[in-house]
Order: structure tokens, then sequence, then C-alpha cells
């Protein structure tokens, strides 16, 4: 279910009760793309449907979600972010399987 962005139930979510997530997405064309996002639903939707998706990912839709870390602030999220950004696409399929066999 995708909430409407700005509702009551966003509004009264504090950093202290969101989570926040690390993911990345396989294009259209094979490749990956990595992100930080505070709802990952949403976000996926945006990567495929609309202008607020990465200049990346529009031209090369549509992308599916297929890896995600959850964490409870936004520092240790982009962190690790920053991590998946830097790690050759083998290490992020490896990550991918890993992930799908849990």
């Amino acid at each position: 279910m995708i909430r409407e962005m700005g509702s009551k139930e966003d509004r009264f979510m504090t950093d202290s009760n969101k989570k926040h997530y690390c993911y990345i997405l396989r294009c259209s064309d094979g490749s990956l793309y990595s992100g930080y996002t505070v709802d990952l639903e949403r976000r996926v939707w945006e990567h495929n449907n609309s202008d607020k998706g990465a200049k990346y990912t529009r031209g090369r839709r549509p992308c599916s979600l297929v890896y995600f870390e959850e964490f409870d602030n936004k520092n240790e999220a982009m962190q690790r972010e920053a991590q998946l950004k830097k790690l050759k696409k083998s290490e992020k399929e490896r990550l991918i399987k890993e992930q799908a066999r849990e």
C-alpha cells in the first residue's frame, strides 16, 4: 500500500521512530542502482513512475527492488549506502543472492 505523501501518519513520525533503508534496484538494462529512503515502497514507485526518481533510473525503467537493509537511524543507513555505492557489481550481486536465500 502506498500512503499519500504528507499524510497524517507521516506528520507524527519522528526521526526516532522511523526506519531508514539503503537499497539496491535492478534496472531494465541489468545495471544496479543504490539509494537511501525512509519509505521503500514509495521510493521504488518514484523511481518507476515520477520525475522524483533518480535521473539514472529514469532512462532505465522499469526498476525492481532486489536488496535492502533496515536501520534505526539516518546516519547508519547513509553510511551503508555510501559503502554499497563503492562495491563492484559482482559484490552487489553476491549481497543480493545472499539476501534472497534468507
